[in-house]
C-alpha cells in the first residue's frame, strides 16, 4: 500500500488501474471496522471495475487498517473522515470522481458530496439507508462491545457482530470505539435534498443496520434504490446483484 499525510494523520490507500483505463476513476471507502481489503479486494470489487475500465482507489479510514490509529473521538468526525478522502483525491490529483461507500463510508461520501460538490461525479451508498438522516448512525454500545474484555460477555445481537467483525479484521478496538464516539452525525432532510449528484442507494433486504433505503432514494434529487435480496448488512457487500447495479449505474449515470 501507499501512504500519504491527511492534515498530518497518515492515510493508507491503494490506487489501481486498468489496462484499458476510461479515465473516470472511483473512490472507493469501506465501513466501520473494516479495511480497503475486507470491503473492496475480497469481494472482487477492485477486479470488477478494473475490469470495466475504471481507475480504482481505495483507502483505509483514520482508526482503521494500515492507516494512523486515533484514540480522541473528536478525530472522527464525519466531515473530518470526508477531508481526508478530497485530500486522497488532491494527492493524486484526480480533480472528479465517482464515490462509492460501504456503511460507515457512505455516510463519509455523503458528507463529501456536501463539502465539495465539484469533486463528485457520482455517489453510491452501500449499506445506508433511512439512517443516514435518523438516530446517531451506528448505537454508542457498539464502543462499549468494543472496550468489553471479552465476546462472551456481551448479549446484544448488534455488538457482538461488531465485535466478532472487528476480532477478525485484527482492528484497534480502543481506536474503533473512540470511532464510533466521534462519528455519530446524521443529515437533516434538507441535507439530503442537496445532496444533488446522482446517487444509488443499495441495501440488503435483511440489513437491520442500514435503514430503509427508498425513503432515502425519495428525497434525493437524482437517487435511485435497489434491494439486495437476502442479503443482511454484511453480505450484502460482495453480492452479485449489488454488482450489477453499480456497474449499470455507472454506465447510465451523465
Amino acid at each position: 500500500m501507499e501512504e500519504f499525510s491527511s492534515n498530518g494523520v497518515r492515510i493508507a490507500f491503494i490506487d489501481e488501474r486498468p489496462d484499458n483505463d476510461r479515465g473516470e476513476p472511483i473512490l472507493l471507502i469501506h465501513g466501520f471496522a473494516s479495511t480497503h481489503a475486507v470491503n473492496w479486494l475480497f469481494p472482487l470489487w477492485v477486479r470488477t471495475l478494473n475490469g470495466a475500465g475504471r481507475r480504482v482507489i481505495a483507502l483505509d479510514n483514520r482508526g482503521h487498517g494500515r492507516s494512523q490509529k486515533l484514540y480522541d473521538p473528536k478525530d472522527y468526525h464525519t466531515a473530518i473522515m470526508a477531508e481526508d478522502s478530497r485530500n486522497l483525491l488532491d494527492h493524486l490529483g484526480i480533480e472528479y470522481a465517482d464515490v462509492m461507500g460501504y456503511s460507515m463510508g457512505a455516510r463519509i461520501g455523503a458528507f463529501l458530496v456536501l463539502a465539495h460538490r465539484d469533486r463528485v461525479r457520482s455517489l453510491v451508498m452501500g449499506g445506508l439507508g433511512s439512517h443516514l438522516m435518523e438516530g446517531f448512525g451506528l448505537p454508542v454500545s457498539i464502543a462499549e462491545a468494543m472496550e468489553a474484555e471479552t465476546i462472551e460477555e456481551l448479549r446484544d445481537p448488534q455488538q457482538k457482530m461488531f465485535r466478532g467483525f472487528a476480532e477478525a479484521t485484527k482492528s484497534d478496538r480502543r481506536a474503533l470505539a473512540a470511532c464510533i464516539r466521534g462519528s455519530r452525525q446524521v443529515l437533516t432532510p434538507e441535507q439530503v435534498h442537496d445532496i444533488d449528484v446522482p446517487t444509488l442507494v443499495c441495501v440488503g433486504t435483511r440489513d437491520e443496520v442500514a435503514g430503509d433505503p427508498h425513503p432515502l432514494a425519495e428525497m434525493l434529487p437524482q437517487g435511485r434504490a435497489v434491494d439486495i435480496p437476502d442479503r443482511d448488512h454484511n453480505r450484502a457487500v460482495g453480492d452479485r446483484v449489488y454488482k450489477q447495479a453499480v456497474l449499470e449505474f455507472l454506465e447510465e449515470r451523465p
